[in-house]
């Protein structure tokens, strides 16, 4: 097994993947490094890659009203980014960019379905990764409302 593979294996993406598993979809993906402050994906840009960090650090930003940029989160290796857009492949509702050099490895749709007869597994276990993170997300996101609303409500005596 190749350091990419290896990577990939402790992402996210990889963590139920076996080792032929990770060669082909190794063999599908193609490899990308960013430089500090290089954009992975540009808010309101469609495409339909999915995309692994496997080293460095993006930065989620949403464009403001006054035209500027706010951070929402950070992924750090081995998170998943596209996950959404991959799927149906509509517009992105944030932008990621790099806060050093990174390294992304991207897959994109129709490289994926190109895998669906040969290997339903494979699809099954990268689909199971990709519904994995969205839900973090979402928890995440649940868990970040709650505590907004705590706070301008002033509830629960912790304010």
């Amino acid at each position: 097994m190749n350091d990419i593979s290896e990577l990939v294996r402790q992402s996210a993406l990889g963590s139920e993947l076996s080792e032929e598993d990770l060669t082909v979809l190794c063999g599908l993906m193609k490899s990308r490094t960013l430089a500090d402050g290089d954009f992975l994906i540009v808010e309101g840009s469609a495409d339909d890659s999915l995309h692994v960090l496997l080293k460095g650090k993006l930065e989620v930003v949403k464009r403001t009203g006054a035209d500027e940029l706010a951070s929402i989160a950070v992924l750090r290796d081995g998170d998943l980014a596209g996950e959404l857009s991959f799927i149906d492949g509509g517009d992105h509702t944030v932008g990621l960019r790099a806060l050093c050099e990174s390294e992304v490895l991207s897959l994109t749709r129709d490289d994926f379905e190109g895998v669906v007869n040969d290997n339903p597994q494979l699809v099954y276990k990268v689909m199971r990764a990709v519904a994995r993170s969205a839900h973090r997300i979402v928890h995440r996101m649940n868990n970040e409302f709650v505590e907004l609303s705590n706070y301008i409500f002033k509830q629960h005596g912790r304010y």
